[in-house]
């Protein structure tokens, strides 16, 4: 399958799939601010719930979704009947500033990028800032529990943390949005931050705001970048190398992910065009921890 799902959604991010098939993104745009269940036959869907600007979904057990909220900065707990609570709003005594991303480790801790700023002061009017290289950013990796909502700082200093995945090596893998660099984590030792790769383009440099976001695996251990600013889904091999370059249809993906068991194609989620994006890639997805 490809082509073009739920259109009109507005600044659609964090796909998450169910176990029916269907599809959850968030709509970050705040006359929106909600999320939203696509079909499993591509149609538009319904309105799970809205919560201000949620950000990143992740799906855990008993069909729960996990929502990095990022307007009034949490992580919420979301039942697809609607019903919300709110999980933490501190890790480790520190204020969650922008909830961007998150995933559910083979732990069972939930994996959390803070990109490092509030939503409002990284917006002028409105609109994005176009100042990436000055602005003042705590990017962090955070884990927390999703019961007690006690948490703990994985690594901090980090410029615009936002994608976050769990890679086949068990090593936890983060995207560095403004620098284009892509860290991974080995989480049994200290301070084990270790670069994996970078996949901005000299050949087509970013105009403002952008840089790799979202992030998934496929079965064979490929990291696949949604790189907003630059319309493509860059893929690294194990080594952390460029192997593969996907052009998406606007210059704004959000997100990637896989699609059910037994599908080889990647669901892209588009701001430009306020849509999902279907790619067939030919190798399925790597299944994820819930």
């Amino acid at each position: 399958m490809t082509g073009l799902i739920g259109e009109g959604i507005s600044l659609p991010e964090g796909p998450a799939f169910l176990d029916d098939g269907s599809l959850c993104v968030t709509e970050l745009a705040l006359e929106r601010g909600c999320v939203t269940r696509i079909a499993p036959d591509g149609t538009r869907g319904s309105v799970i719930a809205k919560t201000g600007r949620p950000n990143g979904l992740a799906l855990g057990a008993d069909a729960v979704l996990w929502v990095a909220e990022s307007l009034v900065p949490a992580i919420l707990r979301l039942e697809l009947d609607g019903r919300s609570a709110v999980i933490a709003t501190h890790c480790g005594g520190t204020p969650l500033l922008w909830p961007n991303d998150l995933c559910v480790g083979p732990d069972g801790r939930l994996y959390v990028t803070d990109s490092g700023i509030r939503f409002i002061d990284f917006t002028q009017n409105g609109e994005l800032r176009v100042d990436p290289f000055t602005i003042d950013l705590d990017g962090r990796i955070v884990a927390i529990d999703p019961v007690s909502g006690d948490g703990r700082i994985i690594d901090r200093g980090l410029r615009f943390a936002n994608g976050i995945a769990f890679g086949p090596d068990e090593l936890l893998y983060a995207t560095e949005t403004i620098t284009g660099n892509i860290h991974r984590y080995d989480l049994s030792k200290a301070a084990s931050r270790e670069l994996f790769g970078n996949v901005l383009n000299s050949s087509r440099p970013i105009k403002g705001i952008g840089g790799p976001d979202g992030i998934a695996f496929d079965v064979n251990g490929n990291l696949y970048v949604a790189v907003f600013g630059l319309g493509e889904i860059t893929v690294l091999d194990r080594s952390g190398a460029v192997a593969r370059r996907i052009p998406t249809r606007g210059q704004e993906p959000t997100n990637v992910a896989f699609g059910p068991h037994g599908s080889t194609a990647i669901y892209v989620t588009d701001c430009e065009h306020g849509c999902v994006e279907v790619i067939d890639v030919g190798i399925g997805g790597l299944a994820l921890h819930r």
